[in-house]
């Protein structure tokens, strides 16, 4: 199978259920390889490091939108002015409107918050008793929201509406998107425009201590260019908040009950859960894909030479088991030492969000393990992933807590 077959078979259905097959065919071919139309095909776990890390390498929105009309797309639109397809010097100017909100000590100084919405979802679970609940809808989704919402100063009642927008948001993230099966991202791109533009008008009349606020100043003083920058970067850390970690929530969850002595070591403390939380992220990615745009000429990337304007995939799912990497890569094991998955992404877009999705996968897991020791998989019918490839994660996940 060559590089472009590869390609083709991810952006199946089955492909996408389990890409895991057809990243290990694409590292046989090489760390990087050509996949026709201008596209490098990146899967070797230094490959992708330094691609990431490269200045000569930056964020590409072509890849997504593949050359649709943006104006005629809302969901798109919104896209082309986010943090996450940003270059110099724009990247670091929209970068350092919200990173102030995302240093390690005001991490840190949410692990509280945290534990308390954490022990208010588990209550919710607890009332199931012995009947199934849906662990995505009841605790994966709504914990990150709460969080990502208590950051931006989103008011509780109307997070619930968030989750769908989201969800169909995430679409403009695929890899060679069809423009024609975005009409929901692009009513939902409408909606959030319409909430956020209201909520910040709000904000700029009642001034909080939250994220909406400070970029409402960001905005007033300049270093956001426009009302439409605000908003679109303001949804963008929506979607960035909600959906990768709800899936290292379910992904996570799914491993535990695939390896009942990984669930058993948690509980008595021989896992660490630090360890099981990376190791997570390095097996089963919630981001299993990044794109970047070649910037300038001369430049090489695992090795191969690429043009300016080419496009580069990189597949993170598979360079995060790179046997070159890590030994028995397949094999989920919490106590590897020196597990640096590239789930993240890297250099001048690394997740600015990274240590507070840990922060809450860590909470969760310990305080969902201590609380429901008999945590099993309802009977019945199973998890149901979501169809798609670069955001990879349960749409619903039946458990049994008593």
């Amino acid at each position: 199978m060559d590089a472009q077959s590869i390609v083709a078979q991810l952006l199946t259905p089955e492909g996408r259920a389990d890409p895991y097959p057809l990243y290990e065919r694409a590292r046989e071919l090489g760390p990087a390889v050509p996949a026709g139309d201008g596209l490098l095909l990146v899967s070797g776990y230094e490959a992708c490091r330094q691609a990431l890390r490269s200045p000569a390498l930056g964020a590409d929105i072509n890849l997504v939108t593949w050359g649709a009309d943006l104006a005629a797309h809302p969901s798109l639109a919104l896209l082309s002015r986010t943090l996450f397809v940003a270059n110099p010097p724009h990247h670091g100017r929209l970068r350092s409107s919200m990173s102030q909100v995302f240093t390690a000590r005001r991490v840190a100084g949410m692990e509280a918050g945290i534990a308390g919405i954490t022990d208010a979802l588990l209550d919710t679970l607890a009332e199931a008793g012995s009947s199934p609940v849906d662990f995505m809808d009841a605790f994966a989704f709504p914990l990150p929201a709460h969080v990502i919402c208590d950051l931006l100063g989103v008011p509780a009642e109307d997070r619930e509406r968030f989750r769908g927008y989201a969800a169909d948001l995430s679409a403009t993230l695929e890899l060679l998107a069809d423009p024609s099966g975005l009409e929901a991202a692009d009513r939902a791109a409408l909606e959030v425009h319409r909430y956020f533009t209201e909520l910040a008008d709000k904000r700029r009349a009642d001034p909080r201590d939250d994220l909406v606020t400070a970029m409402v100043g960001a905005r007033d003083e300049g270093t956001l260019r426009d009302d439409e920058e605000l908003v679109a970067n303001l949804a963008g850390l929506l979607l960035a908040g909600f959906e990768t970690t709800t899936y290292l929530l379910g992904n996570g969850l799914q491993v535990l009950f695939e390896h009942p002595e990984i669930m058993a070591g948690l509980q008595d403390g021989t896992v660490p859960v630090e360890g099981f939380v990376e190791e997570v992220l390095r097996h089963d990615s919630p981001l299993q894909v990044s794109n970047r745009a070649v910037l300038t000429d001369g430049v090489l990337v695992g090795g191969v030479p690429v043009p300016a304007g080419s496009h580069v995939v990189l597949l993170l799912g598979a360079a995060n088991r790179d046997p070159a990497r890590y030994e028995d890569p397949d094999r989920f094991d919490p106590h590897r030492r020196d597990i640096q998955p590239l789930s993240f992404g890297g250099g001048a877009h690394h997740c600015l969000g990274a240590m507070l999705a840990r922060l809450e996968a860590a909470t969760a897991f310990s305080q969902l393990l201590a609380r429901f020791p008999a945590l099993r998989p309802a009977p019945g019918d199973g998890p149901v992933r979501r169809d798609r490839l670069v955001l990879r994660g349960h749409q619903s996940l039946p458990v049994v807590v008593a």
